[in-house]
């Protein structure tokens, strides 16, 4: 169920409402023989080559995490991060971008961040390294998979 549906359109994006706050919500909430989660998707060019610690990273917009973060302290079911990289050659890279989608759920992901900085975005970003994320499914499985469906 895409969390983004709305009627009315106030201007601001989907939100988890909570007793004393509203949270940005993540993207899609799913569920599947009694199991359910959040979801927040991310669809990229490639992964960033981090020069300081030499790793492919990727990442979302700071506050937005620390949103997702609050709904996996406060909901049963637990908040993924997903990211479809295409691959190839990314700026500044010594080699191609890995390419498919990756994932994992955020609580592990606050264990294992690779680095934040304030230099991107409004509220800045957090990154992780690819080997904190697991690799569901390669770039021909997802896009052969998608065209079938």
């Amino acid at each position: 169920m895409p969390v983004y549906e709305k009627i009315v359109d106030t201007g601001k994006g989907p939100q988890v409402f909570l007793p004393d706050e509203s949270l940005i919500a993540p993207d899609l909430f799913a569920w599947k023989d009694g199991k359910a989660l959040w979801i927040e998707a991310k669809h990229k060019t490639a992964f960033t080559w981090h020069r300081i610690t030499g790793r492919w990273v990727t990442g979302v917009d700071l506050r937005h995490y620390e949103h997702y973060l609050r709904i996996a302290m406060v909901s049963p079911w637990p908040v993924w991060l997903l990211f479809l990289h295409e691959g190839g050659q990314a700026k500044d890279s010594p080699s191609e971008s890995p390419s498919g989608l990756f994932g994992n759920e955020i609580l592990f992901l606050k264990a294992h961040e690779n680095h934040r900085s304030d230099k991107w975005g409004k509220w800045g970003m957090v990154y992780w390294d690819v080997a904190s994320l697991k690799k569901l499914a390669s770039l021909n499985q997802f896009t052969l998979k998608a065209r079938n469906e």
